[in-house]
Protein backbone atom coordinates (compact mmCIF):
# COMPACT_ATOMS: atom_id res chain seq x y z
CA UNK A 1 0.00 0.00 0.00
CA UNK A 2 1.29 3.30 -1.18
CA UNK A 3 2.68 5.87 1.71
CA UNK A 4 2.95 9.49 1.46
CA UNK A 5 4.07 12.32 3.97
CA UNK A 6 1.71 15.34 5.48
CA UNK A 7 2.06 17.41 7.90
CA UNK A 8 -0.46 17.67 10.74
CA UNK A 9 -2.02 21.05 11.29
CA UNK A 10 -4.47 19.87 14.07
CA UNK A 11 -3.71 17.42 16.75
CA UNK A 12 -5.14 14.17 15.69
CA UNK A 13 -5.54 11.23 18.10
CA UNK A 14 -3.16 8.06 17.63
CA UNK A 15 -1.41 10.02 14.88
CA UNK A 16 0.48 13.13 16.30
CA UNK A 17 -0.12 16.58 17.36
CA UNK A 18 0.17 19.40 15.39
CA UNK A 19 2.95 20.50 12.81
CA UNK A 20 4.63 16.70 13.12
CA UNK A 21 5.33 15.28 9.68
CA UNK A 22 4.44 11.94 9.44
CA UNK A 23 3.53 9.04 6.86
CA UNK A 24 0.14 7.74 6.35
CA UNK A 25 -1.52 5.66 3.49
CA UNK A 26 -1.99 7.75 0.75
CA UNK A 27 -5.90 6.80 0.46
CA UNK A 28 -6.15 7.98 3.93
CA UNK A 29 -4.55 10.72 3.75
CA UNK A 30 -6.47 11.83 0.40
CA UNK A 31 -9.72 10.94 1.53
CA UNK A 32 -10.34 11.61 5.25
CA UNK A 33 -6.85 13.70 6.68
CA UNK A 34 -7.07 16.39 3.86
CA UNK A 35 -10.55 17.19 2.82
CA UNK A 36 -10.98 17.26 6.50
CA UNK A 37 -8.12 19.77 6.79
CA UNK A 38 -6.62 18.15 9.26
CA UNK A 39 -3.47 17.74 6.98
CA UNK A 40 -1.63 19.29 4.12
CA UNK A 41 0.71 17.37 1.88
CA UNK A 42 4.30 17.75 1.84
CA UNK A 43 5.96 20.32 -0.67
CA UNK A 44 8.29 22.82 -0.95
CA UNK A 45 5.59 25.45 -0.27
CA UNK A 46 3.98 23.83 2.46
CA UNK A 47 7.49 23.02 4.42
CA UNK A 48 7.68 26.79 4.64
CA UNK A 49 4.12 26.93 6.53
CA UNK A 50 5.79 24.38 8.91
CA UNK A 51 7.17 26.93 9.86
CA UNK A 52 4.56 29.21 10.44
CA UNK A 53 2.85 26.64 12.08
CA UNK A 54 5.44 25.13 14.61
CA UNK A 55 5.54 29.21 15.82
CA UNK A 56 2.44 29.41 16.19
CA UNK A 57 1.92 25.86 17.88
CA UNK A 58 5.04 27.45 20.42
CA UNK A 59 3.42 30.54 21.68
CA UNK A 60 0.09 28.70 21.91
CA UNK A 61 2.17 26.10 24.25
CA UNK A 62 3.59 28.79 26.20
CA UNK A 63 0.29 30.38 26.68
CA UNK A 64 -1.42 27.39 27.54
CA UNK A 65 1.05 26.95 30.18
CA UNK A 66 1.11 30.51 32.01
CA UNK A 67 -2.87 29.91 32.26
CA UNK A 68 -2.58 26.61 33.47
CA UNK A 69 0.15 27.45 36.33
CA UNK A 70 -1.88 30.53 37.21
CA UNK A 71 -5.16 28.70 37.99
CA UNK A 72 -3.21 26.17 39.97
CA UNK A 73 -1.68 28.76 41.95
CA UNK A 74 -5.49 30.29 42.92
CA UNK A 75 -6.90 26.97 42.84
CA UNK A 76 -5.07 25.89 45.35
CA UNK A 77 -5.71 28.09 47.75
CA UNK A 78 -9.76 27.19 47.41
CA UNK A 79 -12.12 24.61 49.13
CA UNK A 80 -14.56 22.80 47.40
CA UNK A 81 -17.70 22.24 49.29
CA UNK A 82 -19.97 19.03 48.49
CA UNK A 83 -22.84 18.10 50.10
CA UNK A 84 -23.76 14.41 49.75
CA UNK A 85 -27.04 11.61 51.07
CA UNK A 86 -25.77 9.59 53.97
CA UNK A 87 -27.88 7.39 56.05
CA UNK A 88 -28.39 7.77 59.73
CA UNK A 89 -25.05 6.03 60.75
CA UNK A 90 -23.13 9.02 58.60
CA UNK A 91 -22.61 6.19 55.62
CA UNK A 92 -22.48 7.53 52.55
CA UNK A 93 -25.02 6.94 49.73
CA UNK A 94 -22.43 6.30 47.04
CA UNK A 95 -19.20 8.09 46.05
CA UNK A 96 -17.55 11.55 44.73
CA UNK A 97 -15.85 10.77 41.83
CA UNK A 98 -13.60 13.16 39.33
CA UNK A 99 -16.98 14.23 37.97
CA UNK A 100 -18.79 15.33 40.62
CA UNK A 101 -15.92 17.45 41.60
CA UNK A 102 -15.67 18.99 38.37
CA UNK A 103 -19.12 19.93 37.88
CA UNK A 104 -18.28 21.36 41.47
CA UNK A 105 -16.00 23.90 40.36
CA UNK A 106 -17.99 24.59 37.44
CA UNK A 107 -20.84 25.36 39.63
CA UNK A 108 -18.86 26.86 42.44
CA UNK A 109 -15.75 28.49 41.01
CA UNK A 110 -17.15 29.07 36.96
CA UNK A 111 -13.99 26.96 35.93
CA UNK A 112 -14.42 24.63 33.27
CA UNK A 113 -12.08 21.71 33.98
CA UNK A 114 -11.60 18.26 32.00
CA UNK A 115 -12.64 15.45 34.72
CA UNK A 116 -9.56 13.91 33.13
CA UNK A 117 -7.19 16.35 34.64
CA UNK A 118 -9.14 15.59 38.16
CA UNK A 119 -6.77 13.00 39.75
CA UNK A 120 -8.47 10.34 42.23
CA UNK A 121 -6.77 7.55 42.81
CA UNK A 122 -10.45 6.01 43.92
CA UNK A 123 -13.78 7.72 44.39
CA UNK A 124 -14.17 9.22 47.79
CA UNK A 125 -16.52 7.27 49.81
CA UNK A 126 -16.09 9.33 53.33
CA UNK A 127 -17.10 12.90 54.69
CA UNK A 128 -14.69 15.50 55.66
CA UNK A 129 -11.68 16.99 54.03
CA UNK A 130 -10.01 15.67 51.37
CA UNK A 131 -7.01 17.05 48.97
CA UNK A 132 -7.39 15.85 45.13
CA UNK A 133 -4.56 16.23 42.72
CA UNK A 134 -5.11 18.17 39.43
CA UNK A 135 -2.78 18.09 36.63
CA UNK A 136 -3.87 20.98 34.68
CA UNK A 137 -0.99 20.42 32.08
CA UNK A 138 2.01 18.22 31.78
CA UNK A 139 4.33 20.87 33.84
CA UNK A 140 1.63 21.81 36.16
CA UNK A 141 0.18 20.02 39.43
CA UNK A 142 -1.57 21.20 42.08
CA UNK A 143 -3.89 20.44 44.77
CA UNK A 144 -7.19 21.25 45.50
CA UNK A 145 -9.42 20.59 49.18
CA UNK A 146 -12.32 18.97 48.66
CA UNK A 147 -14.99 19.04 51.79
CA UNK A 148 -17.52 16.53 51.92
CA UNK A 149 -20.31 16.64 53.95
CA UNK A 150 -23.81 15.33 54.79
CA UNK A 151 -27.26 16.81 53.58
CA UNK A 152 -28.60 15.29 56.74
CA UNK A 153 -25.99 15.46 59.55
CA UNK A 154 -26.35 13.38 62.38
CA UNK A 155 -28.11 14.83 65.74
CA UNK A 156 -25.41 15.38 68.17
CA UNK A 157 -25.96 13.93 71.81
CA UNK A 158 -24.11 15.34 74.47
CA UNK A 159 -23.35 12.76 77.40
CA UNK A 160 -25.58 14.59 79.93
CA UNK A 161 -28.32 14.03 77.64
CA UNK A 162 -28.20 10.62 77.40
CA UNK A 163 -27.92 9.85 80.96
CA UNK A 164 -31.20 12.17 81.73
CA UNK A 165 -32.83 10.20 78.69
CA UNK A 166 -31.97 6.95 80.97
CA UNK A 167 -33.10 8.45 84.27
CA UNK A 168 -36.33 9.47 82.87
CA UNK A 169 -36.98 6.24 81.14
CA UNK A 170 -36.26 4.61 84.76
CA UNK A 171 -38.45 6.71 86.36
CA UNK A 172 -41.22 5.92 83.98
CA UNK A 173 -40.64 2.38 84.41
CA UNK A 174 -40.39 2.55 87.71
CA UNK A 175 -44.06 4.53 88.52
CA UNK A 176 -45.73 1.87 85.73
CA UNK A 177 -44.39 -0.84 88.16
CA UNK A 178 -45.88 0.88 90.82
CA UNK A 179 -49.09 1.08 89.36
CA UNK A 180 -48.75 -2.64 87.89
CA UNK A 181 -48.59 -3.63 91.96
CA UNK A 182 -51.06 -0.87 93.36
CA UNK A 183 -53.95 -3.03 90.57
CA UNK A 184 -52.75 -6.29 91.10
CA UNK A 185 -53.50 -5.61 94.95
CA UNK A 186 -57.33 -3.76 94.25
CA UNK A 187 -57.84 -6.76 92.36
CA UNK A 188 -56.74 -9.41 94.64
CA UNK A 189 -58.70 -7.66 97.70
CA UNK A 190 -61.86 -7.51 95.18
CA UNK A 191 -61.52 -11.36 94.62
CA UNK A 192 -62.44 -11.97 98.53
CA UNK A 193 -65.01 -9.41 98.78
CA UNK A 194 -66.83 -11.18 96.20
CA UNK A 195 -66.60 -14.46 97.32
CA UNK A 196 -68.05 -13.37 100.44
CA UNK A 197 -71.19 -11.93 99.08
CA UNK A 198 -72.13 -15.36 97.31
Amino acid sequence: MAKIDVILIHNVVGLGAETDQIKVAAGYARNFLIPQGLAIPMSQGNKRRLEVLRKRRSERETTDLNSMAELGKSLSKVTISLTVKTGEDGKMFGSVTSGTIADALKTQLDVSLDKKKIHLERPIHTLGEHEVELRLHAEVRCSIKVLVKSSNPLPEVSAGAGDDKKDGSREKRSSRNLLNKKESAEAAEEKPAKAAKN
